[in-house]
């Protein structure tokens, strides 16, 4: 009996049309590929895919300099 609800063969398979980064490999996969852990996704176009890294940054910097998102108590506008 398959774990929740899910056939062996559906548990790992990917929609076409969603792309990922794998971080372990460095590469763009269709489909999810590699584990979760180990990868930036779904992203629409494989170009997109490609840039995850460069997206990640962006995001990061951006969060970081938002006050609602600050870890220093003093900093929170909250």
């Amino acid at each position: 009996m398959a774990l929740f609800g899910k056939k062996k063969s559906e548990s790992a398979a990917g929609q076409p049309g969603e792309w990922y980064y794998c971080i372990r490999h460095g590469k763009v996969e269709e489909g999810p590929e590699c584990k979760a852990t180990d990868r930036l996704g779904p992203y629409p176009s494989a170009a997109e895919a490609a840039r995850a890294l460069e997206t990640a940054h962006d995001r990061n910097e951006v969060w970081d300099k938002d006050p609602d998102w600050s870890d220093d108590e003093g900093e929170q506008s909250r």
